[in-house]
């Protein structure tokens, strides 16, 4: 099952990230388990890291079929999507539309258990 890994600048304050995760972890929750499932999310993880040029999101998703998946995501019309697309473009500048698995990233390492 392939990894998707995107970085992407936060152009808001931690503060708005912060209100965006109490929102899906809270209130939204249920719709937020429903999304990720309707996508073949099996984990994502956000990850906040200043690299002296600012804050970054970094996000880890593993995921079923990410190409289907992105295709699905940016075609959604759906309350629950153009909701987390809106918030996403809001506070990264990337817009899910154009866009749905992040910025570009190119794996030039893997190690896995199994590989000894």
């Amino acid at each position: 099952m392939p990894y998707v890994v995107r970085m992407t600048p936060l152009r808001r304050s931690i503060g708005a990230l912060l209100e965006f995760v109490a929102a899906i972890r809270g209130p939204r929750r249920a719709e937020t388990t429903a999304f990720f499932r309707r996508y073949g999310v099996r984990h994502e993880s956000w990850h906040l890291q200043d690299t002296g040029r600012g804050l970054e999101v970094l996000v880890v998703t593993l995921i079923d079929a990410p190409a289907a998946a992105a295709d699905a995501y940016a075609a959604s019309t759906g309350d629950f999507e153009l909701w987390f697309k809106a918030q996403v473009l809001d506070l990264s500048g990337n817009d899910p539309n154009e866009s749905p698995l992040g910025p570009p990233t190119l794996e030039v390492f893997a190690w896995d258990e199994d590989e000894g």
